[in-house]
């Protein structure tokens, strides 16, 4: 069985997902193939992705293409375009309604796996703060401090790796106190897109 076929079959984390107050089952969501030449880590599936299947069918998905200058055709090219999360399954909500962090389980199965399956990138984005403190330690990036800090050093690792904010609209308001996001980062990583994929 190909490694997204054991993937997609994953029920590891059934009995967590159906004492969440979603009560929903595992759907993993595996979306890549060797050959890619840009890697997405994102965080985990959000509820409209569990039910569509496929990875950022949502407002943070419009975003995020935005910033990355793609269309959705490229965007779902998995011969392009590899979008790997710390989670391939809906984490569901809390007792508030809240999203579940994505369980560690899950990296800790699948992620070394995944990365040798994809073999070297030349273009990795890490998406949101979970995606920050598993890739970058790997990446021989150091410590990880918060999404800001870690934001605001980019031209450290670019232009191999641009760490990001969540897309999520939640976070405008730290896009307005951060305008420097847009101002420098933005059109760098759509630079760097394009020539990935020239």
């Amino acid at each position: 069985m190909q490694l997204v076929d054991r993937i997609t079959a994953c029920r590891l984390c059934a009995d967590r997902f159906a004492s969440s107050k979603t009560a929903h089952a595992p759907r993993p969501v595996a979306w890549f193939r060797p050959g890619a030449r840009i890697l997405i880590a994102g965080q985990a599936p959000g509820l409209r992705v569990h039910q569509s299947g496929k990875p950022f069918t949502d407002a943070s998905g419009d975003r995020l293409r935005q910033w990355l200058g793609m269309d959705a055709d490229t965007f779902y090219d998995r011969a392009r375009t590899a979008i790997v999360p710390m989670a391939f399954c809906f984490p569901g909500y809390d007792a508030k309604g809240s999203d579940l962090p994505p369980p560690k389980l899950c990296a800790e199965t699948w992620h070394a796996d995944v990365m040798d399956a994809l073999g070297p990138m030349p273009l990795t984005v890490l998406v949101g703060g979970h995606a920050h403190r598993w890739h970058l330690p790997r990446a021989g990036g150091g410590r990880v401090g918060s999404v800001t800090a870690t934001v605001a050093a980019w031209r450290a690792r670019a232009p191999a790796i641009f760490p990001l904010p969540h897309p999520s609209w939640r976070n405008t308001a730290w896009m307005k106190r951060n305008p420097w996001f847009e101002a420098d980062v933005l059109p760098a990583l759509k630079a760097r897109v394009q020539e990935v994929l020239e």
